[in-house]
């Protein structure tokens, strides 16, 4: 799961970071309102946290734009303004969800999770293709009754493959998910995760069509 945090104080900032990133989430991290809607509007992203009070444009106006443009991206907004009237033109400019500083990270955590499955449409968020089970609430895999342990960029692939179960994805739209800005991606690396993805769910589990992308087949109905 790919996560623009948009903050502007270097210490919260680096703070989440470094506590998402723990959670194998893939975080990109603006301090800029100017630079917000270029990169929302060129990159993938799944869940946006937003800081109201930033540099150059303020995040409600960040939100309303992003809203008039019919882009539907979670966003929950993470700020120290606790005041009712903040809270209410925050939700109805469009916000997920609204998060006061200070906070804890497990349930910043538990509100990104929520935000996610509210974006699903999914009541019942567990998904099993295959005798494998994703739980996007918990961020777990499960093989039959064995919970397998994924890296983060691991996870980011299957979860975008299972979401999408017979739909082919590109290996530049599986990258755009699983890489941040900055990071140094070698030509291989998406063969690499899919190749120890397979040797952990199964050699069939993650399909290839040469020259186009990879794709996970659909469960089979039984009558």
């Amino acid at each position: 799961m790919r996560i623009f945090l948009v903050e502007d104080d270097a210490m919260i900032g680096d703070s989440i970071r470094t506590a998402l990133i723990r959670e194998n989430y893939i975080v990109d991290w603006v301090r800029d309102g100017k630079m917000v809607e270029t990169a929302l509007s060129t990159e993938h992203f799944d869940v946006v946290l937003l800081d109201l009070g930033l540099p150059g444009k303020s995040g409600l106006e960040i939100l309303r734009n992003l809203r008039m443009k019919k882009n539907s991206v979670p966003v929950i907004i993470v700020t120290a303004r606790d005041a009712v009237d903040d809270r209410i033109r925050g939700l109805d400019a469009g916000a997920d969800d609204y998060v006061i500083k200070p906070f804890d990270m497990n349930e910043l955590g538990a509100r990104i999770r929520s935000a996610m499955r509210r974006s699903s449409g999914r009541a019942e968020p567990d998904i099993t293709i295959g005798g494998i089970t994703l739980s996007p609430a918990s961020r777990e895999i499960w093989r039959d009754d064995e919970q397998i342990h994924l890296s983060g960029k691991e996870y980011a692939i299957v979860e975008a493959l299972m979401l999408r179960p017979g739909n082919i994805l590109s290996k530049a739209q599986l990258e755009e998910r699983i890489n941040g800005w900055g990071d140094e991606v070698e030509s291989n690396a998406l063969e690499v995760h899919i190749h120890s993805i397979r040797r952990k769910l199964g050699s069939e589990f993650i399909r290839n069509v040469r020259g186009v992308g990879y794709f996970i087949p659909r469960a089979k109905c039984t009558a």
